[in-house]
């Protein structure tokens, strides 16, 4: 059997770029390279897409040295990698995409729009899926049809922020009690996400919020265990999700820092939650899922509170692949190891019913 080559897409424009990175260059190490051949392409911050050598060079920021310009042929009758180096072009034939790329650029439909394009088979959720989950905004619109409890949340737009300032306070001051949560309607990784205890951290959270997004949710603070549940199918296949995982963050919510850069951060498997709350936490996970036409992989992640009622946060169609990442650690946990793991969601791209 002649390998497939699989285009690893990797770093890109949004804020978590270093997470893409770092999830990139576990993908790699664990990809069976006697089945494909991975070719390597690195997005820099300014939108530059070069050739990398290794998941040694990603770990170490040497791609973005690269001499060797690689961009995607948005031509269907190509399926095919353009190298560009010296200004000599040259074509090579891929036989499907793994995009690792979280947040805008990458995780919201663009990318995957590229590859519709190009008749490319594809690792994950489609356009519109990426796109909704994406959106915490319309995230929150799709699964109030669901019946599963959610945060109270007020949509911000910046325009009316920057208009009107005290509106957009009071607006949030007469919803729900400090503390609330502030966070952009398209980032992840909990990149430009705060915590308000007062009307002056509200506004210094909403000016954080407004230099990721222009699009903004307030919510209220929900008091609870923080937990992931992993998913994988979609389409033709049933949708399997993996047990529960708790988050224990070392400061004082799950922020950036905590999340990748705190070694007290920490992740327990299985923990002990009130009730049926877990069970509960699988079947929502699995539904709002299909709900958003979900395909591959996702991570659904929710709050469980003392009495055991289930909260949805918010759902991640590229989850991280970090040495310390959930996802991987719940299926796991559950007997699928990385590699096999990441050999399923590649053959689920080939699998995937065209248009």
């Amino acid at each position: 059997m002649s390998k497939k080559t699989i285009a690893v897409i990797f770093g890109g424009q949004s804020s978590e770029h270093i997470v893409s990175c770092m999830s990139a260059a576990n993908v790699i190490d664990q990809i069976d390279t006697l089945r494909y051949e991975p070719l390597l392409i690195g997005i820099t911050e300014a939108g530059h897409w070069l050739y990398a050598a290794s998941s040694k060079d990603i770990r170490s920021g040497a791609w973005k040295e690269s001499q060797v310009e690689a961009v995607i042929s948005p031509d269907a009758t190509k399926k095919c990698v353009i190298l560009t180096e010296n200004g000599e072009n040259r074509q090579v034939k891929i036989d499907g995409a793994f995009p690792i790329l979280h947040g805008p650029y990458g995780e919201d439909g663009t990318i995957q729009g590229l590859f519709e394009m190009a008749h490319i088979p594809y690792v994950g959720c489609g356009v519109l899926a990426s796109a909704v989950s994406m959106d915490k905004l319309y995230t929150k619109m799709i699964v109030s049809t669901l019946g599963i409890r959610q945060a109270a949340y007020v949509p911000v737009l910046v325009w009316k922020l920057k208009k009107d300032p005290e509106s957009v306070i009071r607006q949030v001051e007469e919803s729900f009690p400090y503390p609330v949560f502030v966070k952009p309607a398209n980032a992840g990784s909990s990149r430009g996400i705060t915590k308000a205890e007062n009307r002056q951290q509200l506004m210094e959270g909403l000016e954080e919020a407004a230099s990721h997004d222009s699009k903004l949710l307030v919510e209220e603070a929900i008091v609870g265990h923080e937990v992931e549940c992993a998913v994988l199918g979609g389409g033709d296949k049933p949708v399997l999700s993996s047990g529960v995982g708790e988050i224990l963050a070392a400061a004082e919510f799950y922020d950036f820092d905590a999340k990748y850069f705190n070694e007290e951060s920490r992740t327990v498997l299985d923990p002990d939650l009130p009730g049926d709350s877990a069970e509960q936490v699988r079947k929502a996970a699995e539904r709002i899922f299909n709900a958003v036409d979900g395909y591959g992989l996702a991570r659904v992640d929710f709050f469980v509170k003392e009495n055991g009622e289930i909260v949805f946060n918010e759902i991640n169609t590229i989850p991280g692949f970090t040495a310390i990442s959930m996802y991987p650690m719940l299926w796991e946990a559950r007997g699928l190891s990385k590699r096999i793991l990441i050999d399923r969601l590649i053959q689920m791209a080939f699998e995937r019913k065209s248009r």
